[in-house]
């Protein structure tokens, strides 16, 4: 690979420029991401940034639940993005419309619009959690950008998942702080 092949390879993996987007969400998990960028879990010290505009942009932040007003708008900012891009959804709501699912205003899960490379579930998801989600993001990026890989190559990733915040049922070190924390209750009962 060329140097300035790799010098951009370095650069999108360690200074991710996110754009965000709300999809008409209950802001819950925009106030999560403005948090993660604050003082207290300095997201910026990464290089992470939050852009203006989306031609800046190298990762598109969706949260909220996809409302059929916002489908279009997000598609046309999902154009915007120049390649190689990122796709993360924020949330439980742009991932599977969490409790609006029966909704008419709805327009289904994002992933049924534009590819989603990484979901970060949880109502509304930790900042932590987000700022996995973005680094995992900015991976997947490098190594598209690396492979000249279109967008929606690979199955999407999914971060911070506990039985807690999702219905994957993944083994993290959340559940297992909940069993245990259980089985503690359960011997002080006794």
């Amino acid at each position: 690979m060329k140097l300035w092949n790799k010098l951009m390879c370095y650069s999108r993996r360690h200074s991710p420029w996110l754009f965000h987007m709300n999809g008409g969400s209950c802001n819950g998990c925009d106030i999560e991401l403005v948090a993660s960028l604050s003082p207290r879990y300095d997201a910026e010290q990464l290089g992470v940034r939050l852009e203006g505009s989306p031609r800046h942009a190298d990762i598109l932040c969706v949260t909220g639940p996809i409302t059929h007003n916002a489908v279009e708008a997000i598609k046309t900012v999902y154009g915007q993005v120049y390649g190689p891009k990122a796709v993360v959804a924020i949330g439980s709501c742009p991932a599977t419309t969490n409790v609006f699912i029966e909704s008419r205003t709805l327009a289904g899960p994002l992933h049924k619009h534009i590819p989603v490379d990484v979901f970060v579930p949880g109502c509304p998801p930790r900042p932590d959690a987000i700022i996995l989600g973005v680094a995992k993001a900015a991976e997947i990026l490098s190594e598209r950008a690396a492979k000249k890989l279109p967008a929606g190559d690979a199955a999407p990733v999914i971060v911070g998942a506990c039985e807690a915040n999702c219905a994957s049922g993944a083994g993290c070190a959340c559940s297992e702080a909940e069993k245990k924390r259980e089985a503690e209750t359960k011997e002080v009962q006794a």
